[in-house]
């Protein structure tokens, strides 16, 4: 669905993932089953241009979406099944890939206490990372020039935004991968885009979008 990055409405829930997330989930009806396998991600591949993705288990209606942050002169959302694409994969192909993620490793900060989750920095360290969640989720990364993976971290980003029940504040770290990958196990990767990679899958994480190589 494109949004108009020049409407207030567009500006206010980018500003908050928090309030993106309430509006995507606004789209489905309130006893849809799986609420929490809702994706979606926001790219912004132009100046001019925001793009949201969405991945659900129902079709959406985003007519409220559209009115506060969309074109109203334009065609507004297309929804298209899934499965054809899922039913398509299988070992050894190789696929184009796009995911913003919250790279995160557990840090104890003291004994007995619970690990909290620390944002990974350095683009080899979040490197390792994401091929960590392909060995885990049905995929990997193929090497590229000079015997590294074939993938980047093409945006960082760091977000504030207060909690919905205004008792704090979030700091939301996030980068977006781009890179090629290559299917090891169909099945595993079939649910990781069905359910998203990482935390912070709310707050628009998680999503991965394939798209053949050319």
């Amino acid at each position: 669905m494109p949004l108009n990055p020049t409407r207030r409405g567009t500006r206010d829930l980018v500003a908050s993932p928090q309030r993106m997330h309430a509006a995507v989930l606004a789209g489905f009806l309130p006893d849809v089953a799986d609420r929490d396998r809702i994706l979606w991600r926001l790219d912004n591949p132009e100046r001019h241009r925001l793009d949201l993705y969405v991945v659900s288990p129902q079709e959406p209606s985003f007519e409220g979406l559209a009115d506060q942050a969309g074109w109203p002169a334009q065609p507004t959302w297309r929804t298209a099944p899934y499965e054809p694409l899922l039913d398509s994969l299988e070992a050894g192909q190789q696929w184009v890939f796009r995911l913003r993620a919250n790279p995160v490793r557990s840090m104890r900060m003291g004994d007995g206490e619970r690990g909290r989750r620390v944002p990974i920095s350095g683009e080899e360290n979040r490197m390792d990372w994401l091929l960590r969640q392909g060995v885990a989720h049905g995929f990997t990364v193929p090497s590229g020039a000079h015997d590294r993976p074939n993938a980047r971290v093409s945006e960082e980003r760091t977000e504030q935004f207060r909690r919905r029940s205004g008792t704090g504040t979030v700091t939301l770290k996030t980068v977006t991968f781009d890179g090629l990958l290559q299917v090891t196990d169909p099945v595993a990767l079939r649910e990781a885009l069905l359910s998203g990679l990482g935390p912070a899958k709310g707050y628009g994480c998680g999503l991965v979008t394939l798209a053949r190589p050319t």
